[in-house]
């Protein structure tokens, strides 16, 4: 019994799974590059109006992006699911007695026996023809499909609440501090964003964390250098 409810709650679960690993990413994209804005910024000058500018400028436009790109991403995935689920009415309104036998053929090579197969296929079939192949055929729940509005809401909140850590903390920490505040800010979320994308994927933890506090220490250190460069070309 519970094996059965596992294969039924699998396709909203991977979906639930998606869209947390997705919140995850975004939030680790609004953390680095707004960091690395910011304390480019701060790197060139110590105006606390010029680096709120920027990391606010920073902050929308890249939520504005990841919204947009997202939107665009899961609409095609949805005229994806659309289409074939198109599909699958169409052949099951012309050709049902075909379609049966492939749905016994489904459940044949699931280790079912030729008799069980049948019997499930056409009990299934008579219950919900569409729902039954959209499951076992096509992989899709047909009352869950991707919406993209809700994906590029969710991807730009996850970037906003990852941008305004670096943003907070250069913004409140004092003048002096500023860089450094920031930077073990971005680099204790980086850590906690690796934690959790490590433990989503079932992957070594020490690894994923270390990937993303090296490269996010390499790449804050890298833009702190750019904007003290062209501070003193500046100035």
């Amino acid at each position: 019994m519970s094996g059965a409810h596992t294969d039924a709650e699998q396709p909203r679960m991977s979906g639930r799974l998606n869209w947390l690993r997705a919140a995850v990413l975004g939030a680790n994209d609004g953390v680095v590059s707004t960091a690395g804005l910011v304390v480019g910024v701060a790197g060139a000058t110590t105006s606390g109006a010029a680096v709120l500018t920027a990391g606010t400028a920073g902050l929308v436009a890249g939520a504005v992006s990841m919204a947009l790109g997202e939107y665009v991403s899961v609409s095609s995935q949805r005229d994806s699911e659309t289409a074939q689920l198109a599909t699958e009415r169409v052949e099951l309104a012309t050709l049902p007695e075909e379609e049966l036998a492939e749905l016994a053929a489904l459940y044949r090579a699931k280790g079912l026996s030729a008799a069980t197969a049948d019997q499930v296929a056409r009990e299934l079939t008579e219950h919900d023809a569409l729902r039954a192949h959209a499951d076992a055929e096509l992989h899709l729940d047909p009352d869950a499909l991707t919406n993209p509005w809700q994906a590029a809401g969710a991807s730009a909140l996850a970037f906003t609440l990852g941008a305004l850590l670096p943003l907070l903390a250069m913004v409140l920490a004092p003048v002096a501090l500023r860089v450094p505040v920031t930077i073990a800010v971005v680099l204790v979320a980086l850590a906690l964003t690796g934690a959790t994308s490590a433990r989503l994927g079932h992957s070594p933890t020490g690894r994923a964390v270390l990937r993303l506090v090296v490269g996010g220490a390499l790449g804050l250190a890298l833009t702190y250098l750019v904007g003290r460069a062209f501070g003193g070309v500046v100035a």
